[in-house]
């Protein structure tokens, strides 16, 4: 009996779940305007632990959702995921944000070819991006975009874009082929479950003292004018 506690805060939606053997038990989240991940984050891995009568010792590892995304969205989740690994004495598990957003596509597309393009908002036309096929395996690398008209437009197959920019996106990119998942917006605990019981299984953890979050881009101070 694995149990894994999962933690998504790499976008607005503050998401945390706890899974059986790959599978979600009770998923708590929420996504305001404002981040409220510091006040939020350690409230749910209380309620959910609590509610499910599962003890913190019961837990087999912990897995964060390791970006791209924001900066302290990112610090906030990963600093709680390492500090309960350290604690219990459990192993940390990473899983790609991108990865779990794009999974989401898979439960409400009838799947039938094409590919589909997980996008978290970085700033003005630019996104973090990258392209999974049916399988939910990333065929090509995670980067920082400027979306244009020319965007995909060599894609004849049909493409699935999910994330937070999808209104940005239809301003520029107008192909034929193009489906805006509007209902699917930001990466979920949930669709974490099973993707870290995989590399649970499989052994893939990370090293707790030396692991960072992926934030792809520098982490940029604007200077006051």
């Amino acid at each position: 009996m694995t149990y894994i506690l999962n933690i998504e805060t790499a976008t607005k939606n503050c998401s945390v779940s706890l899974a059986k053997n790959g599978e979600t038990i009770l998923c708590r989240e929420i996504a305001e305007q404002g981040y409220s991940h510091a006040e939020k984050l350690h409230v749910f891995i209380e309620e959910i632990l609590k509610e499910t009568r599962v003890k913190a010792q019961d837990l087999k590892a912990i897995a964060v959702s390791k970006g791209p995304g924001s900066y302290t969205g990112l610090r906030i989740g990963v600093s709680a995921a390492k500090g309960l690994c350290y604690a219990l004495g459990i192993p940390l598990i990473s899983v790609d944000t991108l990865q779990v957003l794009a999974k989401q596509a898979l439960h409400v597309i009838d799947y039938d070819g094409g590919y589909i393009i997980p996008m978290i908002d970085a700033r003005r036309m630019e996104v973090y991006s990258a392209v999974y096929d049916g399988g939910n395996e990333r065929i090509t690398d995670v980067k920082a975009e400027i979306l244009t008209e020319n965007s995909y437009v060599e894609c004849p197959e049909p493409l699935y874009f999910v994330g937070d920019c999808q209104e940005k996106c239809k301003t520029v990119m107008k192909g034929f082929n193009f489906h805006f998942l509007s209902e699917i917006v930001f990466p979920s605990a949930n669709e974490m479950s099973s993707l870290s019981f995989e590399k649970f299984s499989k052994d893939e953890f990370e090293d707790v003292a030396y692991f960072e979050p992926f934030y792809l881009k520098d982490f940029m101070i604007a200077k006051v004018k």
